[in-house]
C-alpha cells in the first residue's frame, strides 16, 4: 500500500497551533518587523526592558524623556514600572499615551502595534518625502533626493 504524503509537509496539520517564538518569550509586531523578547514581565500590560524599546519602535529612554529624533515624550511614572526588583518600560501605556492602536493575543503572547500618529504627524508637517529610488524608462536610476528644494508631483498608478 502506498503511503500518503503532502506536497507541503509544513501544512500537514494546518489547525495545529505552533508558537512563533521561544518558550517564555513574547513577540512584538511593528512596521513589518517581528521582534522576539525573551525578557519581559508577566501581566496584562506589555512590560519590557527599557533597552529593548529602540529595537521595537526606534524610541530611546533618555534623561529628558522617551525620544525618537527630535520628538521627545516626557517620562512619566506610568511608563516606568518597578516589578521583581527590576525597572520595566510599559509599552502598552506608552502606546495609550501616544494614541497608538494595538492588539494583543495574550494566550499566544503576541502584540501588534500600528503606526505611531506623532511620528506620522511630524512627517506631514515637514512635508518631506521619504528617500525613494526609481528606475526610469531608459533604465537610469533616479533618486527623489535629487529634487531637494524643488516642488514635485509624484503620480502613481496600478492596474489592480
Amino acid at each position: 500500500m502506498a503511503s500518503a504524503f503532502m506536497a507541503y509537509p509544513e501544512l500537514r496539520h494546518p489547525f495545529a497551533s505552533s508558537s512563533i517564538h521561544s518558550e517564555g518569550s513574547v513577540t512584538v509586531l511593528y512596521e513589518g518587523r517581528q521582534v522576539e523578547l525573551a525578557e519581559h514581565a508577566a501581566g496584562e500590560a506589555l512590560l519590557i526592558r527599557p533597552d529593548d524599546l529602540i529595537n521595537i519602535n526606534g524610541f530611546e529612554v533618555k534623561p529628558e524623556g522617551v525620544c525618537h529624533g527630535d520628538l521627545c515624550i516626557p517620562l512619566t511614572t506610568a511608563l516606568l514600572v518597578e516589578q521583581d526588583d527590576q525597572t520595566w518600560f510599559d509599552l502598552t501605556a506608552f502606546a495609550d499615551l501616544l494614541e497608538q492602536p494595538y492588539v494583543a493575543d495574550h494566550e499566544a503572547r503576541v502584540w501588534s502595534f500600528a503606526e505611531i500618529p506623532a511620528k506620522r504627524h511630524n512627517m506631514m508637517t515637514e512635508a518631506m518625502a521619504p528617500s525613494l529610488e526609481l528606475t526610469d524608462r531608459q533604465g537610469n536610476i533616479f533618486n527623489i533626493t535629487d529634487l531637494k528644494g524643488k516642488k514635485a508631483l509624484i503620480v502613481t498608478w496600478s492596474s489592480w
